[in-house]
């Protein structure tokens, strides 16, 4: 569904992505895991178009994307979770949730939001403000699987939540994988990624030494031919 190949990313004058390739296969669930300033942020803002300048190949359903606007991209049926939310302090739960139109046919009705999410239907008239840290994350995942994308990038979705809403969380994403979705997951944790995901790319800057054209390697095999990020395959072994 989703295919990358060497993705290149600037903030500025600051390039951050060094030829990234990789591949999320669909109705697959795949991390991206790795430490704080590894990349991955800026690889789900790339494939969303939400970076000044990024070069190379992302095809989704085999259509280029890299020239395209992030409206147009979401259009295709993207949608991006991310780690802050980005919940409007100034609506309620309903009016966030029903905020972003619809891209396609397909999206999941707010009564089956509900079921994945039962404090959304008892916080329905609060403000995005009153909500605990667990309420805007389930908030911000509900939103958009109203819109009819296919393609979920979520965006560190457990970062600082008390451990019973990240076994909900992780209940969430295995139900939407039974679903069809296909879900591409920013993660620290990877005793949580490995209970969700089929496969695992480690984003981690190469050794000293180790450019554009040297051999990388990453904690499990051989990564690509990068400078700062290297993305090494590994498949979870829970199965």
């Amino acid at each position: 569904m989703l295919e990358v190949r060497g993705l290149n990313a600037w903030y500025g004058e600051s390039h951050i992505l060094h030829g990234m390739d990789f591949d999320v296969g669909e109705g697959e669930v795949v991390t991206l895991l790795g430490r704080n300033g590894a990349g991955k942020t800026t690889t789900m803002k790339s494939i969303m178009g939400m970076v000044g300048r990024r070069e190379g190949s992302i095809k989704f359903k085999g259509e280029q994307t890299i020239r395209l606007a992030s409206n147009a991209i979401a259009r295709l049926g993207i949608a991006f979770c991310p780690e802050e939310r980005g919940i409007f302090a100034s609506l309620d739960v309903e009016e966030n949730l029903m905020l972003p139109p619809q891209v396609a046919a397909g999206g999941l009705p707010v009564q089956q939001i509900f079921e994945l999410f039962p404090n959304l239907r008892e916080r329905l008239r609060s403000q995005g403000t009153k909500l605990s840290g667990g309420e805007q994350q389930m908030l911000a995942i509900g939103r958009i699987l109203r819109t009819g994308a296919r393609l979920l990038l979520l965006d560190e979705p457990t970062e600082g939540l008390a451990p019973v809403i990240v076994q909900q969380i992780g209940r969430t994403i295995s139900r939407l994988k039974q679903q069809g979705f296909t879900i591409l997951l920013v993660e620290q944790n990877f005793r949580f990624a490995q209970t969700v995901a089929d496969r695992h790319y480690i984003v981690a800057r190469p050794r000293r030494g180790h450019g554009p054209r040297g051999p990388a390697r990453g904690q499990h095999g051989t990564g690509a031919r990068v400078s700062r990020s290297v993305i090494c395959n590994h498949r979870n072994q829970r199965r």
